[in-house]
């Protein structure tokens, strides 16, 4: 037998993290979304303190805007995951979600404004980038947020990741152009925060 006939067969990074996990921390499920979840993600997205900080949100938000976004979510078209973050008794209360956008990938959050300040943010993001890391140890995580997001980016510095820059970005929910500071973590740099 010859040499090369003897070599293992080099295993292909692999392409994307897999199927959507349910991740379970110490006091939240992150689980994949369901169209029951339609009305809790309108009540979030529809209130203009958490839309505002949001890119790609439209003013008003409406059921119908809930459910056609989740069946792009659960539609399997879409690489990465998205993740409801719920309360031990299944109440939503937000959504963290990787996902594949231009050949990098990215993270985003949300919550429910009456949930802030309450540590849920951290919790979840952090869950969610270990397993995802878990998966794919070797990937870059972008993320960003708006300027005036001073508790978001202070989270974001909590967990670890880097300011690499700055840009504009068309904000939906704004209707306008906001300064977003441009962020980056690998999986050596994340934190508990």
């Amino acid at each position: 037998m010859t040499a090369h006939l003897r070599e293992r067969p080099k295993i292909a990074a692999r392409p994307d993290p897999g199927p959507c996990p349910a991740i379970e921390t110490a006091r939240l499920i992150l689980r994949p979304h369901k169209l029951s979840d339609a009305d809790a993600v309108a009540e979030s997205l529809g209130d203009y303190q958490v839309s505002r900080m949001l890119a790609r949100v439209s003013v008003p938000y409406h059921r119908q805007d809930a459910l056609d976004w989740l069946v792009r979510q659960g539609s399997g078209l879409i690489a990465g995951w998205t993740l409801a973050i719920t309360t031990g008794d299944d109440v939503h209360i937000g959504c963290v979600g990787i996902e594949l956008r231009h050949g990098q990938w990215h993270l985003g959050y949300w919550l429910n404004r009456y949930y802030w300040n309450r540590g849920y943010a951290g919790e979840a993001a952090h869950a969610a980038m270990e397993r995802f890391f878990q998966r794919m140890p070797g990937t870059v995580l972008h993320s960003g947020v708006f300027a005036d997001n001073a508790g978001s980016l202070k989270l974001q510095k909590k967990l670890g990741f880097e300011i690499i820059g700055c840009s504009q970005v068309y904000a939906l929910a704004r209707n306008s152009m906001v300064s977003h500071i441009e962020t980056m973590i690998t999986a050596s740099s994340l934190r508990r925060p």
